[in-house]
């Protein structure tokens, strides 16, 4: 509730109230800032005003994915600060601090669907479901290296395992992305068998370095915080790549 109410008072210090703006307006760098922090994924769109080129088309897209927050911001100023000099709509997120931008000028054809995939691709967050939308912006990130859940969906563990997972990504923020794999979900089945698992299997956590093409599975037994953490620093240590990997031949995707 503080925190809600903190980002309250700084974006509205630095937005400009405005009834017939469909999204809020964020007139200064802290503005922006706080904005950007309030989710796990925003989306601003950076346009000299809401006449120009490819701010309705932000609009109709924002009503689709409304999973995301969405910000206007008109001074030019503070684009300076995000290393922006034309009209652009920028996704910020925390999970690997990353700042994707979609200069409007280079775009060919710019419409609501299209802007609905980029924002889709790029929703990383400090937890992603898995599928062939969210695979794409996992994979282009620069962290390479992803801790993951398979878990079925349903199961009374899923949502269990989800928060405890959540709650611990951010203290691995640029290091991992953690994602969730529904192996009820038979598109699944490839990833689950690429570390040797079947749906029957689940809960199980692994580790996949995208850098080395290796994997592991954390050992079969209590999921607590705790086990998962150190699952997480002993492969920064650089010990899993003294334990045998996990299923069968390596592989370059899930």
């Amino acid at each position: 509730m503080l925190i809600t109410l903190l980002f309250s008072l700084l974006v509205s210090s630095g937005a400009a109230a405005e009834k017939d703006s469909a999204f809020p307006r964020l007139t200064d760098t802290k503005a922006v800032e706080a904005f950007v922090d309030s989710a796990d994924v925003v989306v601003i769109g950076f346009f000299e005003g809401e006449e120009s080129h490819g701010y309705q088309e932000l609009v109709a897209a924002a009503k689709q994915v409304d999973s995301v927050p969405v910000a206007l911001c008109t001074v030019k100023e503070v684009w300076a600060d995000y290393s922006l000099s034309s009209d652009t709509i920028t996704l910020f997120r925390k999970a690997d601090n990353h700042q994707e931008n979609l200069v409007i000028a280079t775009v060919k054809k710019l419409d609501a669907d299209g802007l609905v995939n980029f924002i889709s691709i790029n929703e990383v967050r400090y937890i992603t479901e898995y599928n062939q939308v969210t695979a794409v912006g996992l994979f282009n990130s620069e962290v390479k290296t992803h801790l993951l859940l398979f878990a079925n969906r349903g199961g009374k563990e899923y949502t269990e395992l989800k928060e405890l997972l959540g709650a611990l990504a951010p203290d691995f923020t640029g290091k991992f992305l953690f994602v969730l794999i529904n192996g009820a979900e038979k598109t699944n089945s490839r990833s689950l068998g690429y570390f040797g698992l079947k749906s029957g299997d689940l809960p199980r956590v692994g580790l996949y370095d995208g850098d080395s093409d290796m994997k592991w599975l954390l050992p079969a037994g209590e999921m607590s915080t705790e086990r998962v953490r150190e699952f997480c620093q002993s492969f920064l240590r650089g010990e899993l790549k003294e334990v045998q990997q996990a299923g069968a031949e390596a592989k370059t995707e899930l």
